[in-house]
């Protein structure tokens, strides 16, 4: 039976979080946004996913930047400098004492409408900036049994569609990959890029390992992956020769590893792809866990992100 990453379980905590909108701090059951938003009504947005590791979030400055990259790249002025942002961010961590085992969603609109339509010049509010944590920790078992892949036919469209590149809160596409996926019976759908490459999954970034060698795709088609980027570096600085390519599904049924990478759980490997074991082509042997690549770069990334841990962006 197939499990999203996502699904770790409801923590009874989450029940008495508070959560922070517009930077006032609401109890969970209390905290809304307008039906006239502009997220609500039209996906117009960009959010980020947050870690939190002793107290502090791991690759804090990346996520900042990307989050106001993605905001200047919609026309939105979020209307908080970076720092207020921080600020704001752990005021809420830190009132629901928090220090590790959370997941935050940070998500920033354009604001409220005048009236249900899509042009910004009829929004009348500043920006809705919410901020959601959780108690909310990787099924371990998803590391130990691996995932299983299915390629849809969804694909990472071109940037005069609409840029892969930008974390919006319009996410269709990677939905109904991830619905194809589901009713195949995958954790996780494994997207195609227009040219026929492979691009990425549909909530995470994938990697395969040949002969030594960690390939992942150009990173035109996809989000700028926070994790992603910390995997490549950390393959750069420990002699793993590491490649940011094309290459198609060909080479991916050949891979002798394959791993996801994504802010919430890390590194996870991959046990199967539409319906072929991972492993390599002389071995008969079944999947038997993550492979020795996938197991070195998971601890060093551990390593890594609790080295960056950290409260403010200086």
């Amino acid at each position: 039976m197939s499990k999203p990453l996502h699904d770790a379980g409801i923590d009874p905590r989450n029940r008495d979080i508070l959560i922070s909108v517009n930077g006032a701090l609401v109890p969970r059951a209390e905290a809304m946004v307008s039906v006239f938003d502009s997220g609500f009504i039209l996906g117009d947005g960009v959010w980020e996913g947050l870690r939190v590791v002793d107290g502090g979030v791991p690759f804090l400055r990346e996520h900042v930047e990307r989050l106001y990259e993605g905001a200047k790249a919609i026309f939105m002025d979020i209307g908080l400098a970076p720092d207020a942002l921080a600020e704001r961010l752990f005021a809420c961590i830190d009132a629901n004492g928090m220090r590790d085992g959370v997941h935050v969603r940070l998500m920033v609109t354009r604001g409220v409408k005048a009236t249900p339509y899509q042009d910004p010049r009829v929004t009348i509010s500043p920006p809705t900036i919410v901020i959601i944590p959780e108690h909310k920790t990787p099924d371990p078992a998803h590391f130990e049994r691996g995932l299983s892949l299915h390629t849809v036919h969804v694909r990472r469209g071109a940037p005069d569609v609409q840029d892969q590149k930008l974390n919006s809160h319009s996410k269709l596409n990677c939905i109904t990959a991830c619905i194809q996926a589901a009713n195949a019976g995958a954790d996780e759908a494994l997207m195609l890029d227009p040219q026929g490459f492979v691009a990425t999954c549909n909530s995470t970034h994938f990697f395969l390992v040949r002969r030594g060698e960690v390939w992942t795709s150009t990173g035109q088609y996809c989000i700028p992956g926070i994790t992603r980027a910390a995997m490549i570096r950390l393959c750069r600085a420990n002699g793993i020769p590491v490649f940011e390519k094309q290459f198609s599904l060909y080479d991916v049924y050949g891979a002798d590893e394959a791993f996801v990478t994504g802010t919430f759980a890390g590194l996870t490997p991959v046990r199967i792809i539409d319906g072929r074991p991972v492993r390599h082509p002389l071995s008969a042997e079944p999947w038997s866990g993550a492979g020795p690549v996938s197991r070195r770069l998971s601890e060093l990334y551990k390593g890594l992100a609790a080295q960056d841990s950290r409260r403010s962006l200086a």
